[in-house]
């Protein structure tokens, strides 16, 4: 505006490029200034239509109202934007006919006939590409303007209305019945008509943030593994991509009235792992039994959540989990708790007493800040950053691997900002030792291996992504719904190259560099096996780092004192408690250093039995025992309706009858239906007893 005001055509050229620029990289980065624009009544289109207007206005500044070139520029924005209205709801309308009510992966709907989405480049971010349409039009008015060379002016404007009339006719072929998916009522009956064919009898059911998916995703193995035929139900439609890749059919049905009209009826047990409003919407069928396993086992509250209470049965790890409860006292009932181990720990390799490599690795994995300010949730806060630095500074060196919580940081500024400074510090940390000459020699004779891995790892990760989209580039979620069909040599080659990924990511970089490690892989077991010890807060983490047999430490961040803080959370028992102030982490270090001087490895065998069950039967095996009962539990509750059901429909006398002398075959046939319903009952008695009943 200051250009135009002056007027300073090249400024204004100028300041022009920089506005689209930062658009653009804005948008790119998903910045959230983006949205908070759109909420101050500055959004895209509202950007676009301002910049339009200086241009308008520095025309008009340059004394070039009364020529041509004004009008064409008023004519060329007003039809640019009047093209704007269709190319919008043409959009709409596409995306919303390609819209199932479901998504499934591993599904087969050969019942309906799914088209070929639009190519990814005409509905990918359209908005944003109509908007840019008018770069011609605002490049050829300025140079126009700057040169005198109205034809150039008049060239721009015409190719960008050009361009948007095109844009909107190339939309107008999608909008043909051929191009929709079929209706929601096709699509659920056709997925009805799957679900009697398939007959799933045991179901995962998840709900959740964008940032919960790991906790459907850690139970995936599981589910692999289950006996009978197991069904993932997911009610999120953006989490459906972030779930890991499994060969277990997965059904997001986002509508709560969809879901409760669906045929589950084969369907005998319902997993949870998360206590979420939507799970009421599976709650109410009576023809399965619920039960909650949770997302992990430690001494947090969510743990021993009063909400619990409305699933038939809730399974934990171990005694612990029990005890949990019973000191709790929500209402959680003994006989309804089931100690089924953890079968995702399997992947946990055992300490074998000795370092994996010359200098120990400690783990540093915080939880995140918790939806309240209770100083005892996480660490992080108050002692991660003096953890760090007392790991960083040791007198003998060590490796520090440094694995935040997914959530970290998204709801307290003051922990994202401290995630912030432990990142900085630890990269840090690694340039100055990959420059210390301690390191050079094993630098050096690492750097070709290095090298090799990292050239691995690229070509892993290239084929993964062509395995990640088993059908052509640019599909939308309806067009994956027909064809993520689970192939078993391809889930094969998966398992392979994550393995492969896994081995070449630690070899990428030196067993002495420190590393901050986020996002989905390496996992967090990856992460327990390569290092030593572990330094963690009060979450499933520790309980799960257990089951290593290696030395961990935890922080006392609320001040509790260690004896109270040992007495309130069980998995502390058998921990190196850390103050805020993190002075005692020289215990750990030395358990590392000497096992035979480690005071605590004792109590960390008899702990891990008591927070994680016994090692025989093997978790898998406890967890597909707890499902047979609970089915079994299940077959009976609904083989006892149906009788109850079936007595009370039984035909009832009609006193005119017995009067003709039909009685006695009434009375029989009730006898029967009553027989029937009660196995116990005697056939003889007669009707008026099977009656009063």
């Amino acid at each position: 505006m200051i250009a135009a005001l002056l007027p300073d055509i090249w400024f204004f050229a100028a300041a022009t490029a920089v506005t689209y620029v930062a658009d653009w990289y804005l948008h790119q980065r998903g910045s959230y200034l983006v949205n908070r624009l759109g909420k101050v009544r500055a959004g895209l289109s509202i950007r676009f239509l301002l910049r339009q207007l200086m241009i308008i206005l520095l025309l008009a500044r340059l004394d070039l109202a009364e020529e041509p070139l004004f009008y064409a520029a008023v004519a060329c924005f007003l039809v640019f934007y009047g093209l704007q209205a269709p190319h919008g709801a043409l959009s709409t309308l596409i995306r919303l006919r390609r819209t199932m009510p479901i998504v499934t992966r591993n599904v087969d709907l050969h019942a309906v006939r799914i088209p070929d989405a639009p190519p990814r480049s005409l509905l990918h971010r359209s908005a944003e590409k109509m908007l840019h349409l008018d770069i011609p039009a605002v490049a050829g008015i300025l140079i126009a303007a700057g040169t005198g060379e109205d034809l150039l002016g008049y060239i721009g404007a015409g190719v960008t209305v050009l361009l948007a009339v095109v844009y909107n006719a190339l939309l107008v072929p999608y909008l043909r019945k051929v191009r929709q998916v079929p209706s929601a009522p096709a699509v659920l009956k056709a997925l009805d008509t799957w679900l009697r064919e398939y007959q799933p009898t045991v179901v995962l059911y998840f709900s959740g943030s964008n940032e919960s998916a790991y906790q459907g995703n850690m139970w995936l193995d599981t589910m692999a593994a289950v006996e009978g035929r197991p069904l993932i139900v997911m009610r999120e439609r953006n989490l459906v991509a972030q779930l890991a890749d499994t060969a277990v059919p997965v059904l997001c049905i986002p509508a709560g009235t969809h879901l409760m009209n669906l045929d589950l009826s084969s369907v005998r047990v319902c997993l949870y792992p998360a206590n979420v409003g939507k799970n009421i919407h599976m709650l109410r069928v009576p023809t399965m039994k619920h039960v909650f396993i949770g997302h992990g086992d430690s001494d947090k509250l969510a743990s021993v959540n009063p909400y619990s209470k409305v699933y038939d049965e809730v399974w934990t790890a171990g005694r612990a989990g029990r005890d949990r409860y019973a000191l709790a006292d929500v209402g959680i009932r003994d006989e309804d708790i089931v100690e089924v181990g953890r079968p995702q720990l399997a992947p946990i390799e055992s300490w074998t007493g000795t370092t994996r490599n010359p200098i120990p690795t400690v783990l540093y994995a915080p939880t995140w800040e918790g939806w309240d300010d209770n100083p005892g949730n996480t660490s992080l806060l108050l002692a991660g950053e003096n953890i760090v630095r007392r790991l960083l500074e040791a007198d003998r060196p060590v490796r520090v691997i440094y694995k935040p919580h997914p959530f970290t940081g998204i709801r307290s500024a003051k922990a994202k900002a401290v995630h912030g400074r432990i990142k900085a510090r630890i990269a840090k940390a690694a340039q100055e030792r990959a420059a210390d000459p301690r390191w050079a020699t094993e630098a050096a004779s690492a750097a070709a291996g290095q090298g090799a891995a990292r050239t691995e790892l690229a070509r892993i990760e290239s084929r993964l992504a062509e395995l990640a989209q088993p059908g052509r580039s640019g599909g939308d979620e309806s067009e994956e719904s027909r064809v993520s069909l689970a192939d078993p040599a391809r889930q094969a080659e998966i398992a392979t190259l994550r393995a492969e990924w896994n081995d070449a990511y630690w070899r990428s970089f030196g067993w002495w560099e420190h590393r901050t490690v986020s996002g989905a892989q390496p996992k967090l077991y990856d992460c327990f096996n390569q290092s030593d010890a572990m330094v963690s807060d009060i979450s499933s983490v520790v309980s799960d780092f257990i089951a290593s047999g290696k030395p961990y430490a935890v922080t006392d961040s609320g001040g509790l004192g260690v004896e109270e803080f040992k007495r309130q959370n069980t998995a502390v028992r058998a921990a190196v408690i850390l103050s805020n102030g993190a002075e005692e982490i020289g215990g750990l270090l030395d358990a590392v250093a000497d096992a035979s001087a480690d005071p605590l490895a004792d109590a960390r065998h008899e702990l891990k039995s008591y927070l994680l069950g016994p090692d025989e039967p093997t978790s898998m095996e406890q967890f597909n025992a707890a499902v047979r009962a609970l089915a079994a539990k299940a077959e009976a509750r609904n083989a006892g309706v149906a009788q109850r059901i079936g007595a009370q429909a039984a035909p009832m006398p009609d006193p005119e009858a017995e009067s003709s002398g039909a009685g006695d075959g009434m009375a029989e046939a009730v006898a029967r239906a009553e027989a029937a319903a009660d196995p116990d009952a005697d056939a003889g008695v007669g009707t008026g007893p099977a009656v009063a009943r």
